[in-house]
């Protein structure tokens, strides 16, 4: 095709800009639907993840000889690409949602195990030893030393799964229910560029929200952990 064809074409061609407020406003409705089911799902996943690695990690904790089996089987379901098990567990649960959350738990739960073990493998034993010769039951110890003390890798974990998650709920597009995936699927096939941007934009901004809120709680939780420096 000659310059001056190309020429003409995009003179007659529609404005596509990479972001329009003018978008924003006239599918305000369906970027609220999207951004609110992208929210619910990533906020749903970590919790339940968070309900599953907890107990496992306490678990392989006191048990040692588990960690090896519980880390594996968490590394295997991680090593299990999105699209594919997003589309494998649909046809099994006849339910969108429930597929997308059940491959985000999957992903999550890696990351979240492997990071409150260290954080109670990196309690100093000194300090679990004086409080047993204290008199402190398990429960105790767990709750008053253990947990506390490993408070700022679970905060880690916590943080690298939400962000982690946000990003993987977009693959859900692949069954249909991907939260800001919807409006990025959308905009890829009409070449509309204003709504790939807005919906790209809007996912990083809840993952950088996400993970600022996730640091600052957990600063606040753990006030110790402030002079040993940073993230």
């Amino acid at each position: 095709m000659g310059v001056a064809a190309r020429g003409a074409l995009s003179a007659d061609a529609a404005p596509n800009p990479w972001f329009s407020w003018d978008y924003v406003q006239a599918n305000w409705g369906d970027i609220t639907e999207a951004l609110g089911q992208h929210v619910g799902l990533t906020l749903q996943a970590i919790l339940v993840a968070t309900a599953i690695a907890l107990p496992l990690a306490l678990l392989a904790h006191a048990r040692p000889r588990l960690v090896g089996p519980v880390l594996g089987l968490s590394g295997v379901l991680y090593t299990i690409p999105s699209l594919a098990l997003f589309a494998l567990l649909n046809p099994i649960l006849r339910d969108r949602r429930e597929s997308v959350l059940i491959g985000l738990v999957m992903y999550a739960l890696l990351v979240l195990v492997r990071n409150i073990l260290v954080g109670l493998q990196g309690v100093d034993p000194a300090v679990v030893d004086a409080a047993r010769g204290l008199g402190f039951g398990r429960l105790r110890l767990l709750f008053t030393v253990q947990l506390p003390g490993a408070l700022p890798a679970i905060v880690t974990g916590l943080r690298l799964a939400t962000v982690t998650t946000i990003a993987l709920v977009t693959i859900g597009v692949v069954i249909g229910y991907g939260g800001l995936g919807q409006l990025m699927y959308r905009g890829f096939n009409s070449q509309y560029r204003a709504e790939v941007v807005t919906a790209t934009v809007l996912t990083l901004a809840l993952a950088l929200l996400a993970d600022v809120v996730l640091w600052l709680a957990g600063r606040l939780a753990a006030p110790w952990a402030r002079a040993g420096g940073g993230r």
